[in-house]
């Protein structure tokens, strides 16, 4: 890097992006299923439309927010895979959105189908099912009735969806998918003896993406595979050499014979699984853990057998969950061939209603 930015800051590496980009289509093609990439990751048009050029079918977002800068940015086909509530407020937003693009919404509720319906006749919903993350979604055999009574409200129902989230789990990932697997199927049946055929059945998270299947699913809709960050790491759904995306951070202290460096909470996140050996790992050095983070301080654990890096060194930090760093960034400088070429704004950043 011919002129070191000033840190802390995010860097991506253009080749790893592009190649993981690459991958995930090509594993969606082999499937014979659509990608729909989470946008809440990147938060950038520039990464997103690099996704589409590569073969997405359309991009998913958690926020109506989220779904306005994506379609100020000229993307046409948006699924919200949240199960909003929609007042008169949100629902003039939502009108406007499906004025300029196809935007899709989730619902889990007959009274949340109908407060969208008043709101936005004629809107296009994918019912949310649990497949066992136990945070939204109903349970997949009442999929049918919820997808009839928003019909009946005048929805158009797509088909279903569900985000396995318990795939975050150490050794979780095949197991999950094989529930995530048997939920949408059962959904997908159960809106068939409502008379609803199923046009969409979508799921995927990061962790489970290498273990779909194929005949269930239509779509699957994967974020995290991007970039990568430390939770995937040490979940082995990807490995150092394919995280395209670190924290540039600079050593300013060895108190306590530790490496504290200048990316803390407010920069990394604060996220750490149960699981997690720390709030975040070194991309040069693996053995090393970040062993307490505080606002400004990323304190680290240096392996016994190697000297402490040198005060003012730069290091490369990997984040525990990539999604909430990034939320957290102005903008991500671009490097190629060892030098930063780019910066990309966070377009979507802080977009959360």
């Amino acid at each position: 890097m011919s002129i070191r930015p000033e840190t802390p800051c995010l860097l991506v590496d253009l080749e790893r992006l592009d190649a993981n980009i690459q991958a995930a289509a090509a594993h969606a093609t082999k499937l014979g299923i659509a990608l729909r990439p989470h946008a809440k990751t990147h938060k950038c048009p520039e990464i997103a439309r690099r996704q589409l050029d590569a073969g997405a079918a359309g991009l998913t977002v958690a926020t109506v927010s989220e779904a306005e800068v994506f379609a100020a940015q000229g993307f046409g086909d948006l699924f919200i895979a949240y199960p909003l509530w929609v007042d008169p407020q949100r629902g003039a937003r939502l009108r406007r959105l499906r004025d300029i693009v196809s935007v899709t919404v989730g619902v889990d509720s007959v009274e949340g189908a109908r407060a969208l319906a008043a709101q936005v006749p004629g809107a296009g919903v994918l019912v949310e099912v649990d497949s066992g993350h136990h945070r939204s979604g109903v349970s997949p055999g009442d999929a049918g009735r919820l997808a009839e009574a928003a019909a009946r409200a005048g929805l158009d129902v797509h088909g279903v969806f569900t985000f396995p989230g318990h795939s975050y789990a150490v050794d979780a990932a095949e197991r999950v998918a094989g529930e995530e697997r048997a939920a949408l199927s059962e959904a997908a049946e159960s809106l068939r003896t409502q008379g609803i055929e199923p046009r969409v059945v979508s799921g995927g998270s990061t962790p489970s993406a290498r273990h779909v299947g194929t005949g269930t699913m239509t779509e699957m809709r994967p974020g995290v595979y991007v970039f990568g960050d430390a939770q995937q790491w040490e979940l082995g759904a990807t490995s150092p050499d394919r995280i395209a995306l670190s924290c540039l951070a600079t050593v300013v202290s060895h108190a306590g014979g530790n490496v504290v460096l200048d990316s803390g909470s407010k920069v990394l996140g604060a996220d750490r699984a149960p699981w997690a050996s720390g709030y975040g790992r070194l991309l040069d050095h693996p053995d090393a853990r970040i062993i307490l983070l505080s606002e400004h301080h990323a304190v680290v654990d240096w392996p016994d057998h190697t000297e402490l890096p040198e005060l003012g060194s730069p290091l490369r930090v990997v984040p525990n969950h990539v999604c909430n760093t990034v939320n957290l960034a102005d903008e991500l400088l671009v490097v190629h061939n060892g030098a930063v070429v780019d910066a990309w704004r966070v377009a979507a950043r802080g977009a959360n209603r």
